[in-house]
């Protein structure tokens, strides 16, 4: 993996006249020290269309000053981008090449602007000499080298923090800033400037005279909802293959709820399009799950085991359990990113563009969505009453599971739907959803408890067939079989609360 960093940096526009205030005089800065001008020369890579543009994600390779090579940054917040850096190369090392590989897929990359750039840096030091930040003063000159042939030029300032800097340092040398005249640069990186300045002339026109158009329907709302989950599955990708915390039950998330919305809404969408498209996003939310399913296995195991006092602990079952763990994690791990790096999941990706370009429209879709959505939401949730009905008649036992496990399915896609139809029915929607997650909730801790249990009894038989004891798997074991069935008691009270004549009246308003 690529050495990483975060960058925390403000900018400012500037002229070649412009001379830097005395920012010795910021609180807790002691000194500025010149550190000399840097010749920079910088070669900024994009798709034809812009993806990582329109992404706000940059990639460049660069020449020059003390941290030459390829430079991949992911926006974080305003202001503050995660950067991976490569060392220099004539090809795009691998490392960065997955990274992209979401918005990318099996389009070229291509060199878009050519950025060469004087850099006049100063050091901000503390009473000890540490580096506090980094102000350089730029002149820039930009040549377009892909879609338009436009050069730029410009001055700005920019500041950024040292590494565990003290962000309020930079508000602190922003005073000092304004006080001299100096403004923030209305531009969130020297890339997407040169690409403005260096547009087309019609395109320029073109975005200019963009215009909306009148009321939102309910064909609108689903596109929007159907466009923001599809986003999201490729921006979560380049943390799923970092490993990052939370990442792949989030890309999971934003998967189901893709494919949720697309069998919701069947009468706003052709089915005929949209199924084969709901088909791979199944079989990705499976492949996402053998992760995140042992993630969040691994997570209740160790806890069980964390509540128990040490004089019911016998045997390894620490070690047992960590090697058991370590071992199943690894495997889901390698699996999770052979599948982001195969061709099935890119033509998934290239599925949803198409979809979203031209998307199968049907009649109802016209309509207003307060006509159209509430019956979608009033649907799932009739399958959600059928199927909690039927678990509820059953005996406690594995008939039970096997229904519970799917009244929290039908719990889920009643809250998606609810979700999707929250920016056209507000209020209403979203109280449909707290009470739909409210049922899937306890749902879904009994079906976490089921597969725990399952996990439990394949632990006691390791470890009995190696001589250890296996009391405390059993105990652990009981516990669950224990938590399981008090969640089935309440489970009536809960879906009380939940009942269909709420659902209604807060459709209704």
């Amino acid at each position: 993996m690529a050495d990483s960093k975060r960058e925390i940096e403000r900018k400012y526009e500037a002229t070649a006249e412009t001379r830097l205030p005395d920012l010795s005089r910021v609180a807790g800065v002691s000194a500025v020290a010149h550190r000399g001008v840097s010749e920079l020369d910088a070669v900024y890579y994009d798709t034809e269309d812009l993806r990582l543009v329109a992404g706000s994600l940059t990639l460049r390779r660069r020449t020059g000053g003390s941290d030459a090579g390829w430079h991949l940054k992911f926006p974080v917040a305003s202001g503050i981008r995660d950067e991976f850096r490569e060392p220099l190369s004539d090809t795009l090392p691998s490392s960065l090449a997955g990274l992209l590989r979401s918005r990318v897929r099996m389009s070229e990359l291509v060199p878009v602007v050519r950025l060469r750039t004087a850099r006049d840096v100063h050091h901000l030091l503390d009473a000890e000499g540490a580096l506090l930040a980094e102000v350089s003063i730029d002149t820039a000159r930009a040549e377009r080298l892909t879609g338009g042939s436009g050069t730029a030029a410009w001055t700005e300032i920019e500041v950024e923090l040292a590494d565990d800097g003290d962000p309020a340092l930079l508000d602190a040398v922003e005073r000092r800033l304004r006080k001299a005249g100096v403004h923030l640069s209305a531009s969130p990186s020297k890339l997407a400037r040169a690409l403005a300045e260096t547009a087309p002339e019609r395109k320029r026109k073109r975005d200019k005279g963009a215009r909306g158009k009148g009321q939102p329907t309910a064909g609108d709302h689903v596109l929007a909802y159907i466009r923001h989950q599809t986003e999201a599955i490729v921006a979560l990708d380049p943390a799923v293959r970092r490993d990052l915390p939370d990442s792949v039950h989030q890309m999971r998330v934003a998967t189901r709820r893709l494919r949720s919305a697309l069998r919701t809404y069947r009468k706003i969408l052709d089915r005929s399009v949209t199924d084969p498209v709901g088909d791979e996003l199944k079989w990705l939310a499976a492949e996402l799950g053998i992760d995140r399913d042992q993630e969040v296995l691994d997570a209740r195991l160790r806890c069980g085991l964390a509540e128990l006092p040490r004089t019911l602990i016998l045997g390894p079952v620490r070690s047992r359990l960590r090697i058991w763990s370590v071992a199943r994690r690894g495997g889901s791990r390698r699996r999770t990113v052979a599948v982001l790096d195969g061709k099935r999941y890119l033509a998934l990706l290239e599925s949803l563009d198409a979809l979203l370009a031209a998307p199968p429209l049907l009649p109802a879709a016209s309509h207003a969505p307060e006509q159209a959505l509430p019956r979608a939401v009033l649907k799932e949730y009739g399958r959600l009453a059928t199927r909690v009905g039927h678990a509820l008649e059953l005996q406690p036992g594995h008939d039970r599971d096997l229904a519970m496990h799917d009244a929290r399915k039908a719990a889920k896609r009643a809250r998606y739907a609810a979700e999707a139809a929250q920016p056209a029915l507000g209020k209403p929607a979203e109280r449909i959803a707290k009470r739909m997650k409210t049922v899937q909730t306890l749902l879904g801790d009994h079906q976490d408890s089921v597969v725990a249990r399952d996990a439990l009894r394949a632990l006691a038989v390791q470890a009995h067939a190696a001589g250890e004891p296996a009391f405390t798997w059993g105990l652990l074991y009981g516990r669950e079989e224990a938590a399981a069935a008090a969640q089935e008691r309440e489970m009536p009270q809960v879906w009380e609360r939940a009942s269909q004549p709420r659902v209604r009246a807060a459709l209704e308003g």
